[in-house]
């Protein structure tokens, strides 16, 4: 099946309120992340790009944190964005989706001089970003009570 589809920055709290709304399906309601952890402070400073499709129907959304926010979670590297919070609903999930938004990510992250992007992908996800080219580094670890693995693209 092809649905047609765009992916952009979000432009506006009509677009963010979308991103939150498929970030809801998918943490909070699918896998059972806690409301008050899903949605943090860096959500007011990251770069959140959304895939819609043609009739405005949201269907995944991603961020990228920068400076003193990726910082956190990069091992102290300015040059090494953060890739965060990646959801696609159910119904758009093996349409290329996910792997759109991850490109429009590395776009934002490119055109902000970095160097590489890190993100800490569910275990389940290592395939994927495998495919897209990151690798992964360092221990198993929980976040939200679901394990997780560092990984790291350089651009």
């Amino acid at each position: 099946m092809t649905v047609a589809y765009t992916v952009r920055a979000v432009g506006g709290q009509g677009d963010l309120d979308a991103c939150f709304a498929v970030r809801r399906e998918v943490f909070v309601v699918e896998q059972g992340v806690p409301q008050e952890i899903e949605y943090d402070a860096c959500d007011a400073t990251a770069v959140h790009v959304l895939a819609v499709r043609e009739d405005g129907v949201p269907l995944g959304t991603g961020r990228l944190l920068l400076g003193a926010d990726a910082v956190a979670r990069t091992g102290g590297d300015a040059s090494v964005g953060s890739l965060g919070r990646l959801a696609v609903a159910g119904a758009a999930r093996g349409l290329g989706v996910g792997a759109a938004l991850v490109g429009a990510i590395e776009d934002a992250a490119r055109e902000r001089g970095l160097a590489a992007v890190d993100l800490h992908a569910q275990t389940h996800a290592l395939g994927f970003y495998e495919r897209l080219g990151y690798a992964a580094y360092g221990g198993e670890f929980p976040d939200a009570g679901i394990p997780h693995r560092a990984m790291r693209k350089a651009l």
